[in-house]
């Protein structure tokens, strides 16, 4: 019997962690908290915090909004090539005892657009705000653990968008003017 890869074996960890948390939606409660926590991470959480940070943080918000508002189009381009270049199928579409427990928004899983965007956006408004980390690392970390939780992506596919936004975010506040509260 052959050994298994290193390869190999991250991907045998990355579907039974996939399967080991799936399994929790089955209780109401946290069908519910992972599925609205999802449903807000589809945009509408961020596009009321833009509009919120642009209306009544003067100045420092509207560049924030704006700031957050170029983030989303070069995430969302930067992912979609990536889905459809690497075409990974869903955990639900590649193993029968994972369950979607909502309807994904696309067809693949690789990387989550979701996380992507949470991580960035979060990145990116506490660099404006940093007052708001109490309320955008818990809601971030919340968005990118339903995606597994909900049977849509794999632990690798959000540690992937991790990484992605947060280079994103870092690189683009690096090279806006004023975009960092310390710098």
């Amino acid at each position: 019997m052959r050994s298994l890869s290193p390869r190999e074996r991250w991907a045998l960890s990355d579907r039974d962690w996939c399967r080991r948390v799936n399994h929790w939606c089955g209780k109401r409660a946290a069908l519910r908290y992972f599925a609205v926590v999802s449903r807000l991470g589809d945009g509408v959480f961020w596009y009321l915090l833009m509009g919120a940070l642009a209306v009544f943080g003067g100045s420092r918000g509207v560049q924030a909004a704006l700031h957050m508002a170029g983030i989303s189009v070069v995430s969302l381009l930067l992912y979609k090539s990536l889905k459809h270049w690497t075409k990974r199928p869903r955990p639900f579409a590649s193993d029968r005892r994972v369950q979607a427990w909502i309807a994904p928004l696309d067809e693949f899983s690789f990387p989550s657009g979701h996380t992507l965007h949470a991580v960035g956006f979060t990145l990116v408004a506490l660099a404006y705000f940093p007052v708001l980390a109490w309320l955008l690392i818990p809601f971030s970390a919340s968005v990118a653990a339903s995606r597994v939780v909900l049977g849509l992506h794999y632990p690798s596919d959000v540690l992937a968008a991790t990484g992605i936004g947060s280079a994103l975010a870092l690189v683009s506040i690096w090279i806006v003017p004023g975009a960092s509260y310390f710098g």
